[in-house]
């Protein structure tokens, strides 16, 4: 395993992260396709087998069953202090008013619940999982201040938003002396490659440690295009709006890794993680795994080093696409 900074933070953290999204008993939320307890346990076992010390998950996942079964697992098998633990807020928790959002009251109150879920006094790496269009974000970042003050979390992150959005965050903390976002958790893969033109090179510029969501876009780069659909593709109904746009043009991008992976004889899913592996920005791609084989997949990835030309190979076919993957 490698280990890298986080951004311009002493924190060191693998180079693979691993999502957690996975991990929740499939009766509680919206994802039927997630593995229960008993299930997702060998995975976190096996992660941190393998040196991966950097687990992200959040507190809407599973309603909250994600975070519960993160927690136990790695009490059980890593110390507190050998891993890096990150989660978000922002999503529906409860069914009023102030039950979602980035307002300083749900902040407070989604805090101290994902860390009751998580059995720990503290989260390294507290994460925003979206914009929140209803809320000032200078009252946002006082309470995230207020967090990182009181000592339950190390440092915060952002998810998904326009860049504009992300350097005006990062302006106000600084002018107004607040904890800064060190992390950026974007949509980003061989399929949806839009972060390229602006926050991309925001976060080089910033020092900000870029993480990824989708680094294979819903399994989308791991099979050939005609293979038959997942349990996962059937019922992911978010991940349905994130690929739609550009079918023919994605279709030509998969061919490429197809046909670069054969040659190589390697899974598919090597080479598309090699792909963003060799991006500057990137720190750690977030994977998920829900077969034995993803994880070591996903590490063997790390030794792959694809020339120029088979890096312009992938990357020839692809098209601009509408934004994705915001809300």
């Amino acid at each position: 395993m490698e280990y890298v900074n986080l951004g311009r933070t002493g924190l060191k953290v693998s180079r693979l992260c691993l999502g957690c999204m996975t991990y929740g008993e499939p009766d509680r939320g919206t994802h039927p396709w997630t593995l229960g307890e008993e299930q997702s346990r060998p995975f976190l076992q096996r992660a941190v087998e393998l040196g991966i010390n950097f687990f992200d998950t959040a507190n809407v996942y599973s309603a909250g069953s994600s975070e519960e079964i993160v927690g136990r697992a790695l009490r059980d098998f890593a110390k507190r202090d050998e891993v890096v633990i990150a989660t978000k807020v922002h999503g529906p928790m409860r069914k009023e008013p102030n039950g979602r959002g980035l307002s300083r009251k749900a902040i407070m109150t989604e805090i101290d619940a994902s860390l009751r879920r998580l059995g720990t006094d503290y989260v390294d790496l507290y994460q925003i999982h979206r914009w929140d269009y209803s809320t000032p974000i200078e009252e946002t970042l006082e309470a995230l201040h207020d967090v990182v003050k009181a000592g339950k979390a190390r440092y915060i992150g952002a998810s998904s938003m326009f860049a504009w959005q992300f350097c005006k965050s990062l302006h106000l903390a600084d002018r107004h002396r607040l904890t800064r976002f060190v992390t950026m958790q974007d949509h980003y893969n061989l399929l949806y490659r839009e972060e390229e033109r602006e926050m991309l090179p925001l976060c080089r510029e910033e020092g900000i440690g870029v993480i990824p969501w989708s680094p294979l876009a819903r399994g989308r780069l791991t099979r050939e295009w005609e293979a038959e659909p997942t349990r996962r593709t059937e019922t992911d109904e978010f991940g349905k709006t994130l690929y739609r746009a550009a079918e023919d043009a994605d279709r030509k991008v998969v061919e490429s890794v197809g046909r670069i992976a054969k040659a190589r004889g390697i899974p598919m899913a090597q080479i598309a993680l090699a792909w963003l592996l060799h991006k500057p920005a990137v720190t750690a791609p977030i994977i998920g795994a829900s077969k034995p084989h993803h994880l070591e997949d996903a590490v063997a990835a790390l030794s792959v080093k694809l020339s120029p030309e088979e890096i312009a190979a992938l990357e020839e076919h692809y098209v601009p696409h509408p934004v994705a993957g915001f809300s």
